[in-house]
């Protein structure tokens, strides 16, 4: 089973491999068209029938939450009425590797009625949807992994891929933002981590502890245990960020001390000589989003907020991303 689902693997992956090979003049037209047409207020239209359909349902979302606005159009529905859907300032991209899916060629003399352009993205240069389209992009990913030839395996892998690409150079192309993606991400942990900023979050007044570098580690434990949190931030005269003392720094100080039968004197120690200098911060006014990048890659858990004059304005536990369902 395991040699079988590799090979499967192989096959698609050598699929894959074709077709970034096989990008060319044909792909950038592409984008370049649908571009042109989405900037002047056109949408671009997807469709195919079968497995296709669902890969359509795809590309259309990723397309629209990327900022290239975007409609599903069943070809069979198409034929029905749906058809009042599209106008000539919209493109549309049609989905059919064997590119002789009867629905999806039936429907083309229709579309050009209405006036709109054609991308097509098949597998075969020389089919009927290739030769009816004004622009076509080939899908050369080879055989099926199925071993009838049959299920659409590989070829539904590679156009799907080919559709990332597309809204991929899009986003690119129109210097979509992480702003803009946010806000078509309101809702979940996405849009939660894109739409908050850090100072939505943060902990502010009683839950914050601050203290002065001369503050002895005592002090400040006590200042932590008030603050319910597990850290304490030293900060200078104007309020600017100094370090960090950790529940973690008193642990590992208190078991070095103690080693060495020195536990009371730590505990009148200045912070200063046992905090965390110059620490990892962040600004009240970033995203979320920012946090978590800034976590993973520092391994710590606590961080101080500072506005854009420098002063210490709060601290992020990351305990609280959980609660608020950044992540």
């Amino acid at each position: 089973m395991i040699d079988r689902a590799k090979e499967v693997f192989d096959i698609e992956i050598k699929g894959l491999e074709a077709v970034k090979a096989s990008l060319g003049p044909s792909f950038v037209a592409a984008v370049s068209r649908i571009l042109e047409v989405t900037n002047n207020g056109g949408i671009a239209v997807v469709t195919g029938v079968g497995k296709n359909l669902h890969i359509a349902e795809k590309m259309s979302a990723i397309f629209a939450s990327t900022g290239t606005r975007s409609i599903v159009l069943n070809p069979v529905q198409a034929m029905h009425g749906d058809l009042g859907m599209v106008t000539a300032r919209d493109v549309l991209i049609a989905l059919s590797f064997s590119g002789e899916s009867e629905e999806v060629v039936r429907l083309i003399p229709a579309i050009r009625r209405h006036g709109l352009e054609i991308i097509s993205m098949t597998g075969c240069s020389d089919s009927t949807l290739a030769r009816l389209s004004d622009i076509h992009i080939e899908i050369p990913c080879g055989k099926e992994a199925c071993p009838f030839g049959m299920a659409p395996t590989n070829s539904t892998t590679a156009t799907m891929a080919m559709g990332d690409a597309l809204a991929m150079a899009l986003l690119d192309a129109r210097q979509f933002t992480i702003e803009q993606y946010a806000g078509n991400h309101p809702a979940g942990a996405i849009g939660k981590a894109l739409v908050l900023k850090v100072s939505d979050i943060m902990r502010t007044n009683e839950h914050l502890a601050l203290v002065k570098p001369e503050t002895t580690v005592m002090e400040a434990v006590m200042a932590m245990t008030a603050a319910k949190g597990g850290s304490a931030i030293a900060i200078g005269p104007d309020g600017e960020l100094k370090g960090i003392f950790t529940d973690g720094d008193f642990r590992r100080v208190m078991a070095t001390e103690r080693d060495e039968g020195k536990e009371q004197k730590i505990l009148n120690r200045p912070i200063s000589e046992v905090m965390t200098k110059s620490p990892s911060f962040v600004f009240d006014d970033q995203y979320a989003a920012d946090l978590l990048k800034i976590f993973e890659k520092k391994h710590i858990d606590d961080l101080p907020v500072c506005n854009r004059d420098g002063k210490v304005v709060g601290l992020v536990d990351i305990q609280d991303l959980p609660k608020m369902k950044v992540m």
